[in-house]
């Protein structure tokens, strides 16, 4: 939950930023630096670390007891959801401060070193605060996800000069939240932190990078998905929570292949519509998928989050 609520500040962040370079024409290594949206972009991400940081040691933590450094191994939790959403946020992160930075008239490589970066900067702080509190632990799974979604951001600058694939998450209610009496949300808001059956996370990329096709527009996207049900628990389903039985349920991973819009290739004069395609850059809209899960099943959606 608290990864989580710093990540929807973090959009927050973005969505009041500067256009980022690729809504507009990139910032070249010649381009003189803006010093204004530079200073803009350091103050702000500043201030949002320390605000972060202010909020784990005295509110998120503030009720557990300091306890001496210790590690915690969750890579089979939640059949790797958290892990996928490690790597979302840092990757989120990455692609903030770096696209800042360009658009302030960073050079690439500098813009890289330091705003590619910025995911796992940001992140390493909440894992080291992790193996110092009762409850928690130090996970290296955790670390390894949050320097992979930075990496997907630096690897695709470097190979391809763009983020050819987006990393979006997307969210639903899941059956599951109103059966859990609780322990995954009250409410499809709660759900949103506590209820990772209704995770998503997907990797999209332009259609007509894959079909040559000049018509085929280029917005629309294809995208693969990854999600898991059934989970009612890290590791096992409990079965009784708060003086009621949970149902028994089968855990069980899906992959997905859906659609996608791509809302930086969306071309527009209005500056309040370019502020709102910025903050939309990294969700999933919902559209027709076609779902193969572990199960043996394959499943078709009219429409899918």
């Amino acid at each position: 939950m608290k990864r989580l609520s710093i990540l929807i500040f973090s959009l927050i962040l973005f969505s009041a930023g500067p256009v980022p370079a690729q809504l507009r024409p990139a910032a070249g290594d010649t381009t003189t630096v803006n010093r204004k949206i530079l200073t803009r972009a350091i103050v702000s991400e500043s201030a949002f670390y320390i605000g972060g940081m202010s909020y784990l040691n005295y509110i998120w933590y503030k009720d557990h007891e300091r306890v001496p450094f210790e590690f915690y191994n969750d890579n089979k939790g939640y059949l790797q959801i958290d892990k996928f959403g490690h790597a979302f946020g840092a990757y989120m992160e990455s692609y903030i401060g770096y696209q800042w930075l360009r658009h302030a008239g960073v050079k690439k490589n500098p813009a890289l070193i330091f705003g590619g970066t910025l995911g796992i900067l940001l992140q390493a702080p909440i894992e080291i605060f992790d193996g110092m509190y009762e409850g928690w632990g130090f996970s290296w799974g955790d670390i390894i996800a949050n320097t992979a979604g930075s990496a997907f951001l630096i690897g695709q600058e470097l190979l391809f000069n763009e983020q050819l694939i987006k990393y979006k998450f997307s969210y639903w209610k899941s059956p599951y939240l109103d059966m859990a009496n609780g322990y995954l949300g009250n409410n499809a808001f709660e759900g949103l932190f506590y209820d990772y059956n209704g995770h998503n996370y997907w990797l999209s990329m332009p259609v007509n990078r894959i079909i040559p096709v000049s018509r085929i527009p280029d917005w629309l996207n294809v995208a693969v998905g990854y999600s898991a049900n059934g989970m009612f628990g890290e590791f096992e389903n409990i079965r009784y929570y708060h003086g009621a039985w949970i149902p028994e349920t089968e855990r069980y991973r899906q992959f997905l292949l859906s659609l996608d819009i791509d809302w930086t290739k969306i071309r527009t004069n209005s500056r309040f519509l370019k502020k709102i395609l910025n903050a939309m850059v990294f969700i999933k809209l919902p559209f027709p998928a076609i779902e193969f899960n572990t199960l043996g099943k394959v499943r078709g959606h009219l429409m899918y989050w």
